[in-house]
Order: structure tokens, then sequence, then C-alpha cells
């Protein structure tokens, strides 16, 4: 585990998601890096970020698996926005692999392209949210990661997703259209399903099972780690 370097934080509670991106781009610069999945976080992000004038490298995590419509999301807002997309893709991922062991799927899938893709940077920009789930309910503005060893930096973690949704309409900006099909939260397409009325946001991945992450938001690893 990494220890944190000395960071003298400002109230960052008290901060707007805008002023969050701008303290941290003075902060890190282009040693920081946004994540995308192509969900609508991404989506408002990528817009604030153009808006502001940062100029922040965009990663994606491209499992291989994921729905038709997230890549075409992905290609609107390379478009609109003209990004330079960095792609981190699974090594030898098992087919089927997501029927047997999950956390092993996911852990090959977007695990291990996170680790390639965080080692040239200190600061990661991510889109979760405290009402998301259960397990992100104490994420933090800024706050620092042991596991990967850089500052993690979450502009919207006090955001709602009708919130979310207003600034994407409010502002026009292109967006998952599963979002629109009963799919607030969206992952591989092996893994996912529609949510019903009442049901948590992310009750639609990994359902029947009580895997809530895919592992890439918290320091413990889900599966034991080989020493080879």
């Amino acid at each position: 585990m990494a220890t944190a370097p000395a960071l003298r934080l400002p109230d960052v509670d008290a901060m707007s998601a805008e002023d969050v991106l701008v303290w941290a781009y003075e902060q890190f610069g282009d040693r920081m890096c946004l994540t995308c999945s192509w969900q609508r976080q991404s989506s408002a992000l990528l817009h604030m970020i153009s808006e502001l004038g940062l100029d922040i490298p965009v990663v994606e995590l491209d499992t291989l698996v994921l729905f038709p419509e997230t890549y075409g999301t992905r290609e609107r807002l390379v478009e609109r926005y003209g990004l330079e997309l960095r792609s981190f893709r699974p090594i030898d991922a098992p087919d089927r692999l997501w029927e047997r062991e999950p956390d092993r799927c996911c852990h090959i899938r977007k695990v291990e392209p996170l680790e390639r893709a965080l080692a040239e940077y200190d600061a990661w920009i991510t889109g979760i949210r405290r009402e998301q789930s259960p397990t992100r309910a104490n994420a933090q503005k800024v706050e620092w990661s042991e596991r990967y060893g850089v500052w993690k930096v979450q502009p919207l973690v006090d955001w709602d997703a009708k919130r979310v949704q207003a600034y994407i309409h409010v502002n026009e900006i292109p967006y998952n259209p599963l979002h629109d099909a009963g799919y607030p939260s969206i992952g591989c397409v092996p893994c996912t399903r529609p949510v019903t009325a009442g049901e948590d946001e992310r009750a639609g991945r990994w359902a029947g099972s009580d895997k809530l992450e895919c592992g890439i938001h918290i320091n413990a690893p889900l599966i034991k780690e080989s020493n080879d």
C-alpha cells in the first residue's frame, strides 16, 4: 500500500464540482487523468472539463464486452469534445469467465487494465456518487487511494441522478441511451440488466448475487492477487 504524499487540501466539501476540477488541475496538471465508463457521469464531467478549458488526459477501460450503445456513446463524445482517448483492454480474458468467477473476470477486464492506466499518473478523476450504493456512501470529493497510489478526485459525489441528468439536458450533452431504457447503471453486457421501480440504482449489476462492485473503487482486492 502506498503512503499519501503531502497535499494541502482546501475545504473541498464546500466547493462546486467545477471548482474541485480547477483546484485539482492546478495541483496535478497532466499528471491527472479522467476515466470514462461512458455513463452519464462521464458525459457530465467531459463537458465540465471542456467548458473549463482543462487539458486532462481521458482514459477508458474497454472490457471488450460493453453494450453497443456504450461504444456508440463513446464515439459521439469523442467527436463532440475532440478527445484523444487512451484505451486500456484486458490481456487474455477467458471467455464466459463472468459465469464462473465474476470477481476474477472483473479483475482481468477492469482492475488490471486500470492499474496499467494509472501507473503514470498522480491523480485520477472518477464519476462515482454517494447515492449509487452503500459501498460508495462515504466517498469524498478528494481522497487518497492506497491501493493505486494516487489521489482520487470525485467532483460529483454529492450529486444525485436527477441533478446529473438535468445538467446533461440543459447543456445538450450526448449520453448513453440505455439510461432511458431502465439502465441507471451500465456495465458489461453479461452482467447488467434493467432495474425496476424502487430498486437501488446499481441493482441491475451482477443481479442475483451479493456482488456490488467490480473492484476498481475499493482498496481491498476482491480476489487474491498472485505474487508470481
